[in-house]
């Protein structure tokens, strides 16, 4: 009611007017202090003064003559705690004001209330709050003072600045839409380098900069806009110190440049809401040049955002980025309105194609493109056509597993948190890749036994070809009738009779029957398994047959190498046939998989080279090529085995079974042999974790039996099981007796040690450079194989097979090779021990 109004001084020297009356909108100016002592920065104080409109300033609009300002120009050489200078305007109680400076909140308004105005872009409803504007004049002029009642006709909140200091201080504080800058006299401030300043800082972007420049005398040419711009200078404004000229100006700045750039504001919204978005989305131009894509575009088609902007996608060069499921997981996000094409014609009309991709085929150079529902004209275009591949593709209702997973992952997302959203991501980016099985290996520079082993046994090799090619020296017809084989069963000499005694028997030793048959122990082991289980019953054959066909596969064994010979398939077999002898296996399986099974252990790595895959690629061999680098042993055991059971009626153990059978007992053999190759190790262990450990697990609990399930409730992952089984028995060495442990692993450290010396011999790329014969610590291979491949799997299988004594002897074996390396021991035993 009778209080004084006060100016408040902010920390940062921004000025700050209230009137006494409540009633009336407190007036807001910049300036800049440094505590009580400091210096104002000449900044412009606007007060609502009763009697206080300083002399010479024309009145105002018509609306604010009810309006009386004082206006006190604060010079740098003025304090807050100091009465005004003589320069200022301020009269009686305004003097005494400036001594009660404090920090407070800006706020600013205009003699003529202005309510915010609504604004539409497309759907969007926005609300522009009023225009602020600030002048920076170095001194008061009648230029100024129309800028001044212009800002006050028109609405505007203003701010006027004294020094380019308080200007840029005031502006990164308000962020004005308009600035004026006095550009007339050079003496005060660069004018240009005040525009540059601001322009440097971030919330110019959107800023409207205005130069008010003297007008050209008549003996000279007009100055070019040129300098101006180059400045950041938006618009000239030749000086006319006319309120009508100046409010003229400022409405055109507003419902022109400054809406545009209100307008461009609004967009950052709606991009930021894009790049959030999980849904993949794409702008194009009519000429379908891709303008914009979001984060889940970019994950989608496995490229950043710099390889696709400025391109048509169709024309993306073929990499390893375009991943082999990519059609199956666009076709996904059309099956789900997971996807969004932006179309922006020449016109600037938007049309959205929604589920709409764009698929290249390479070979014919055409785009096919699937639109269901699109705006815009409704004449056939490219967008809108249906090539019958694509429209056959689209129309397909069979979904894999893996998709339905992802369609769920996708549903799952829409109404997660942010934090479960972005989890889920990184979920789908696993799931799209096509190594799911294989660890990610970190760097392995302290155990390179371990990071050999992964890299001979887990790759095919750097798939580099040199004139080198590895050639077979065995002739698979090769005969051994020399050899005393027997008739029957029954005619087996008496001291592989009594070995054979105790073949059920894990501690089996394989090596006595290898001496004692001189190296050809699976015919005579093959005859007592294959007879225990029925084989020959099975598949109506003569025991006869079944030798001769025996005879053949092991002869075609190569007994020259170390590891992978005859001995090593009879040791799989046996171990085939003791897991077939656990409860929980046996009453998984039926006869048809036990025979396969057996069969599949026999031939699984006939005709070995005693080289591994990685070898055979890297020195271009003939099977190497033959299976394009994939899986080759294993494929070309498969193939040989079958190629040399058939070929002869003699050995044909499959020609007295009906087709389908032999078709069914074909496949699982087939199966059982590739799940022998080491690349898909972890992808088969994983699967069985998954599908049998684990409900086998959860079923036991909620039984309240310690017996388990039964066999049936494993009937439909049968699969899963034999190919375990088989992997198990394939790599068992480390869980035999420590005795056949340590053979085995002599034996195969020896033949990886052969490749080796060959790699380097042929100039090759060593596959495992720490297999070399004069440096290699076969304790250490030993212990980075268990912990690598053995240790999880064992544990896994033992879950199912019950398998106590084998883990035992792993635990054992591990201890055994733990203390050689302990002790610096590079060798099988101790010295002493030898």
């Amino acid at each position: 009611m009778g209080c004084a109004p006060s100016i408040h001084v902010s920390q940062s020297g921004v000025i700050y007017c209230r009137d006494s009356d409540e009633s009336n909108s407190p007036r807001q100016t910049s300036g800049v202090s440094q505590g009580p002592a400091a210096p104002l920065h000449g900044l412009f104080v606007q007060t609502d003064a009763a009697d206080a409109v300083p002399a010479g300033r024309a009145p105002g609009p018509p609306g604010a003559v009810r309006v009386r300002r004082a206006r006190a120009e604060l010079g740098s050489g003025s304090s807050a705690g100091s009465a005004a200078p003589a320069g200022t305007t301020c009269r009686g109680r305004r003097r005494h004001c400036c001594a009660s400076a404090e920090a407070e909140t800006q706020t600013s308004y205009t003699s003529v209330q202005v309510s915010s105005a609504e604004v539409r872009i497309g759907p969007m409803r926005l609300t522009q709050d009023p225009i602020q504007v600030l002048l920076i004049f170095a001194k008061e002029d009648s230029q100024s003072d129309g800028f001044w009642w212009a800002c006050d006709r028109a609405g505007y909140r203003c701010n006027i600045a004294r020094t380019p200091e308080s200007a840029l201080e005031c502006f990164l504080d308000k962020h004005h839409e308009i600035i004026v800058i006095d550009h007339r006299h050079t003496w005060n401030f660069n004018a240009e380098a005040v525009c540059r300043s601001i322009r440097a800082t971030n919330p110019s972007e959107h800023t409207v900069i205005l130069a008010v420049v003297s007008p050209a005398s008549d003996d000279h040419e007009e100055a070019s806009v040129l300098p101006l711009l180059h400045a950041g200078f938006n618009r000239r404004f030749m000086e006319n110190s006319s309120i009508i000229a100046c409010y003229n100006e400022l409405i055109q700045i507003e419902h022109g440049e400054v809406l545009s750039q209100f307008k461009l504001r609004a967009c950052n919204s709606v991009f930021t809401a894009l790049d959030h978005c999980h849904e993949a989305i794409e702008i194009t131009s009519d000429d379908h040049v891709i303008q914009y894509v979001n984060p889940a575009f970019e994950r989608m088609m496995g490229y950043h955002k710099g390889e696709l902007l400025g391109k048509e996608l169709a024309e993306l060069p073929k990499s390893d980025k375009n991943r082999a499921d990519l059609l199956d997981t666009i076709n996904t996000c059309i099956k789900k309105g997971k996807m969004h094409k932006i179309h922006r014609d020449s016109g600037d009309n938007s049309q959205t194609e929604l589920h709409s991709v764009r698929h290249r085929n390479r070979r014919k150079e055409s785009i096919d493109v699937k639109s269901v529902s699109s705006r815009g004209s409704d004449a056939p275009s490219l967008q809108n056509r249906r090539y019958p591949s694509m429209a056959r593709i689209h129309s397909m209702t069979i979904e894999a597993p893996i998709t339905k997973v992802i369609n769920i992952i996708n549903a799952a997302q829409e109404n997660s948190p942010v934090t479960v959203a972005e989890a889920l991501d990184r979920v789908l980016e696993i799931l799209r890749t096509t190594e799911l099985y294989s660890p990610q290996l970190g760097t392995k520079d302290e155990d390179p036994h371990t990071s050999d082993l992964v890299g001979g046994l887990m790759t095919d090799g750097l798939r580099r070809l040199s004139g080198n090619e590895y050639v077979f020296t065995k002739n698979v017809h090769q005969s051994h009738s020399h050899l005393a084989m027997p008739v029957t069963i029954n005619d087996v000499p008496p001291c592989i009779a009594q070995l054979l005694d105790n073949e059920e028997s894990w501690d089996f030793n394989i090596f006595e029957l290898e001496a004692v048959t001189h190296k050809r122990p699976l015919v005579y082991l093959g005859l007592k398994v294959f007879s225990r289980f029925g084989v020959c019953a099975f598949l109506n054959c003569s025991e006869a047959t079944l030798r001769a066909w025996l005879q053949v596969i092991e002869a075609n064994y190569h007994s020259s190498n170390a590891y992978h010979n005859s001995t090593h398939a009879a040791d799989v077999l046996h171990a085939t046939a003791f897991f077939l002898g656990k409860e929980r296996v046996k009453g998984s399986l039926d006869h048809l998989d036990e025979v396969a099974a057996l069969i599949a252990a026999t031939v699984h790595d006939v005709d070995h080279p005693g080289r591994t895959n990685s070898f055979l690629c890297n020195a271009g061999s003939e099977l190497a090529v033959l299976y394009n680098d994939t899986a080759v042993l294993e494929s070309h055991h498969t193939a040989l085995a079958f190629q040399l059971t058939v070929k002869d009626a003699k050995c044909n153990i499959f020609k007295n079974i009906d087709r389908n059978h032999y078709r069914t007992l074909r496949q699982a053999i087939i199966d059982m042999v590739l799940a022998t190759e080491m690349t898909k190790h972890f992808e088969h262990v994983n699967k069985f974790v998954n599908s049998i450990n684990k409900p086998m697990a959860a079923e036991i609990e909620s039984s309240d039996c310690e017996c388990g399930p039964a066999g049936k409730s494993f009937l439909e992952n049968q699969i899963l099981i034999k190919r375990m089984m088989i992997k198990c028995a394939d790599v068992a060495n480390p869980c035999r007796p420590l005795d056949l442990c340590i053979e085995w692993a002599g034996r195969i450290s020896e033949e990886y040690f052969s490749q080796t010396d060959e790699e380097k011999r042929q100039g090759l790329p060593v596959v495992m450079p720490v297999f070399d014969r004069t440096s290699c610590s076969i304790p250490k291979s030993q212990i980075s194989f268990i912990d690598y491949f053995i240790t999880d799997m064992f544990d896994a299988w033992d879950a199912f097979a019950h398998l106590p004594a084998l883990m035992q002897h792993l635990a054992d074996n591990y201890k055994h090779w733990k203390t050689l390396d302990d002790l610096k021991c590079k060798s099988l035993r101790l010295p002493s021990d030898s």
